[in-house]
């Protein structure tokens, strides 16, 4: 054990002898530990809003939708989506689907839906991981055609599962010649994704049915494609727009949902920042607290000098004075934050609106990145701000203490 540690160690025993001293120490590292955990969590939750939405939207639209110019149907999908399988080692998976406003009627209410024709058997919709009645599309069912809707939808049709639906549908063209259409469903399954823009409006049936309902026969209003490497999904946007003819154009999730993710991005690079300033105001507080150090152990420093001790060393002792403070506070801040996390995450006691965050619980992602970026830059700031104070202590005159101490 070196001499300076030996005698920081012991300085700082000694102080709870001293209230006052000893009260400072102690808001001194509840103010690092709160700083810690603030922007800890904070950056825990930043990632869990990012993964959350990214995921819950990108299941319900895809990395990639490819759609017709003014919603024009395509044809020819079966052709479409080898050519783009041969020519795009990229993408990953192509899901064909069928489209359209329309409104739906159970026994007692009304209401608007988007209902979305999928083939359960290549689809990887969203719905299908959030299923909490019944389950998602069979597909290989005879008999009356399926439907799945979202719980809000549900509870505002007041119905269960098994109960009959009425679909109600205008194909494309001119309104004067085409005649509303009515389709049956019988309700097989009800999900709940915390998206109040989806459980609300979005409802899904087999794509073949949703075909008859249209009037589309063997066309499609697009398709969703999933690729390997979601950061690549612009250029193969591109890719795809060059295979495919007129009117096929492609449009990325990011693009889809711009608004959304600039507000991501926003929130990333702001809250940190400002709960940065927290970790900064509780630093500083280490150079009045080991300042307050200096000057109690003022007598003990002419002493030291006196007896051949180093201004270096002198610096050393009250240097490391302060970074046991920070340590303790930011250890104390890690383990804080990691117990609201985990709290979080299996009890989910904070709750959010859907219809405004886009889920009804506050996400949380543990990555051990956060915990390492928080600890480092504590401690660099608590290293700095010690280095003032313990300077002064390693620049006072034996003499002068000695005689006037």
């Amino acid at each position: 054990m070196s001499v300076s540690w030996y005698i920081a160690k012991r300085y700082l025993l000694a102080q709870r002898r001293s209230r006052f001293l000893s009260f400072i120490t102690s808001i001194t590292i509840l103010g690092i530990s709160l700083g810690t955990s603030a922007l800890i969590v904070t950056l825990s939750i930043l990632d869990g809003f990012e993964r959350e939405i990214k995921d819950k939207v990108i299941g319900f639209s895809s990395h990639i939708q490819v759609q017709g110019y003014q919603n024009l149907p395509l044809s020819n999908s079966q052709h479409s989506i080898e050519l783009l399988k041969e020519k795009i080692p990229d993408i990953k998976s192509i899901s064909p689907y069928a489209a359209r406003e329309g409104m739906i009627r159970s026994k007692d209410h009304v209401d608007g839906i988007f209902l979305k024709g999928v083939n359960p058997n290549i689809s990887f919709s969203n719905p299908s991981m959030h299923i909490t009645e019944g389950s998602f599309l069979r597909g290989d069912q005879a008999g009356m055609p399926e439907i799945v809707i979202g719980r809000k939808l549900a509870n505002r049709l007041d119905v269960n599962l098994s109960d009959k639906l009425v679909v109600f549908a205008v194909p494309r063209g001119d309104p004067q010649h085409l005649q509303p259409r009515a389709k049956q469903f019988v309700l097989v399954g009800i999900y709940e994704s915390g998206m109040a823009e989806y459980d609300d409006i979005y409802a899904y049936t087999q794509l073949s049915e949703a075909q008859k309902l249209f009037q589309m026969g063997n066309e499609i209003s697009g398709m969703d494609i999933l690729v390997h490497d979601a950061s690549r999904a612009q250029a193969i946007a591109k890719q795809v727009e060059e295979v495919l003819p007129y009117p096929h154009y492609a449009r990325t999730v990011f693009q889809l949902y711009r608004n959304l993710f600039s507000w991501i991005n926003l929130q990333q690079r702001l809250s940190p920042l400002l709960l940065s300033l927290i970790i900064l105001v509780a630093t500083v507080n280490i150079i009045g607290t080991v300042l307050m150090f200096v000057l109690d152990k003022a007598h003990a420093i002419g002493i030291l000098k006196s007896m051949g001790a180093s201004s270096n060393l002198i610096q050393r002792i009250f240097t490391l004075q302060g970074l046991i403070i920070a340590l303790i506070g930011i250890g104390l801040g890690n383990v804080l934050a990691y117990a609201v996390c985990f709290i979080q995450l299996h009890f989910k006691i904070f709750s959010l609106s859907s219809e405004i965050y886009y889920m009804n619980t506050v996400p949380i992602l543990l990555k051990l990145e956060n915990f390492a970026l928080v600890t480092g830059i504590a401690f660099i700031l608590c290293f700095l701000t010690t280095v003032l104070p313990s300077r002064a202590a390693a620049k006072m005159d034996p003499m002068t203490i000695l005689r006037f101490g």
